[in-house]
Formats: C-alpha cells, structure tokens, sequence
C-alpha cells in the first residue's frame, strides 16, 4: 500500500523532530519535508503531491493560521491539522475559520497521531477530546464568540465611559454633564463617539451592548 505524505511546518526544531518521531512508527506515511517557516511552505508547495500538513500555530512572521487559509485557497485538497500547545478558544475559532481540517495538542501519543491523520485523510475532523468539545460549544454559539471577538478590539476612552455609565443610570444630558462637569452639547458628542465605535443608534442599544461585553 502506498504511504501518505505529510509535511510538518514548526518554528522548532525540537518540536518538529519529536513530531517526525512519532510519524517514524507508522509504515503509513512518508515524511516530504519539514519546513520553520511558513512562506517558505507555501512556495514549496505548487507541483508537489502533498496529503496532509501538521501545522503548528504560532510562528514568527506568518502565523499557522495565516498559512492554512493561503494553503487552503490555492489548495483545498489538501489536509491541515493543527498540532500545537495553544487550546484558546480565539486559536480554535480562528483554525476552523481558515479552513483547518483537524486539531491536535502537541502532547499526542503517537497512536492518536496516526489514527487522527488516517482520519482527517479519510474526510474526517481529528480533534483532540478537550478542542472537540471547546469547538462545539463555540460553534453552538458562534454568534456570541464573534460579538466578543470584535468587542475585545472596542476601545472606550475614560471619559465615553463615565458617560455610559451615566447614561446606563437612566440620566439626562444636562445631569450628565453637571455630574462630569462638563457641558451639554461634549455629552452629545461623547454618545455621537459611542454609538460609532458600538456600531448602534440608540442609547439602550449602547448600554445593553457594552454591558454585555464588560465594557461597563
């Protein structure tokens, strides 16, 4: 039977040779290269019979994430599995999102490490048991993820929230601005600011949204 190839890219070197350790076990696949940087990947891989990538995520220059959607979008046929020691929730989403077909953690025996590649070259998702169940919570509420993911980029000044703060109690312009002292019309404009960088158009819009996501 012939032998799948598989293509590590690790920044470490260390961490790509106990990887090609565990591969060395099985008959199942021969090992086309091991590259540390992502770019120099994705230029070896044009004219070459590549199955299967174990791909770490976080890489000096092009992250993995980064280099599996450009993979991805020249090269669907190809399989991804992430294999790394990042388990964050924003990694996993971001991993699915680029079009990753698995997601190993690096501790892996080498059993499941053959038995998740055969897997993912099959049609199937290898995942490690605690990513399987952090994807499926994210993917039961990927809405709610994709909300807290933009909303960790807001940045609200002290004084926008001294004002929503205000405005959450239910106040006026004018006590606001005798509560801040300042006037009216900076009250306005401070709200003009929120509702920008919210993205909404009302006030009870702005208060339950940034409530929702800790912003006040």
């Amino acid at each position: 039977m012939s032998s799948f190839s598989i293509v590590i890219v690790d920044d470490s070197v260390l961490m790509a040779q106990a990887i090609e350790d565990k591969l060395s076990l099985s008959s199942d696949f021969h090992l086309k290269g091991v590259f540390q940087d992502g770019c120099d990947f994705l230029e070896y891989v044009p004219g070459q019979k590549v199955d299967l990538v174990l791909m770490d995520v976080q890489m000096p220059g092009m992250n993995g994430i980064e280099v599996t959607k450009r993979l991805k979008e020249k090269h669907p046929q190809i399989k991804v599995v992430m294999l790394t020691v990042v388990d964050s929730d924003q990694e996993i989403f971001d991993a699915i999102q680029a079009g990753a077909d698995g997601y190993l953690l690096k501790d892996v025996s080498p059993q499941d490490l053959h038995e998740g590649i055969l897997q993912t070259l099959g049609g199937g998702a290898a995942m490690t048991p605690s990513i399987a169940r952090k994807s499926l919570q994210l993917l039961r509420n990927v809405d709610t993820f994709k909300e807290e993911a933009e909303f960790a980029q807001v940045k609200l000044t002290n004084r926008e929230t001294d004002v929503l703060l205000q405005v959450s109690k239910g106040l006026d312009y004018k006590a606001i601005a005798e509560n801040l002292f300042i006037s009216p019309p900076t009250v306005r404009k401070h709200i003009e600011n929120i509702y920008k960088k919210l993205q909404v158009h009302s006030k009870l819009e702005a208060v339950r949204l940034a409530q929702r996501n800790n912003l006040i």
